[in-house]
């Protein structure tokens, strides 16, 4: 089974910046689609971008045009760019596979995730 490490979270202040990685056990150019989920306390853990290996990605209308997603496959590696970010940004942030592109269901277990807070 595929295991996922995030990392690169943080304290940071509204309108920073931070750069999550997801790093594989395995190929990713063999997963077809990993996603960047979040969840703040209290709240679901909601998919907020996902990238398959062809290169297409997805965001959450609360993210699109601030946080972007990639892959580093020579480094087994997936990445979450976050750019002025908010203090609704603050959540615990993990990676996951996705069953599908078009879903947001997770097929594997979750790792610790990283923490990022977004505060003055």
């Amino acid at each position: 089974q595929v295991q996922l490490v995030e990392s690169g979270g943080g304290l940071v202040q509204p309108g920073g910046s931070l750069r999550l990685s997801c790093a594989a056990s395995v190929r990713i150019s063999s997963i077809w689609c990993i996603g960047w989920y979040r969840q703040a306390p209290g709240n679901q853990r909601d998919l907020v971008a996902a990238i398959t290996s062809a290169g297409g990605t997805k965001y959450s209308d609360s993210v699109a045009g601030r946080f972007t997603i990639s892959r580093d496959n020579a480094k087994n590696t997936v990445h979450l760019q976050t750019n002025s970010l908010k203090p609704e940004d603050t959540a615990a942030y993990y990676c996951n596979v996705l069953k599908a592109f078009t879903t947001a269901t997770p097929s594997g277990s979750w790792g610790k995730g990283t923490q990022v807070t977004v505060s003055s």
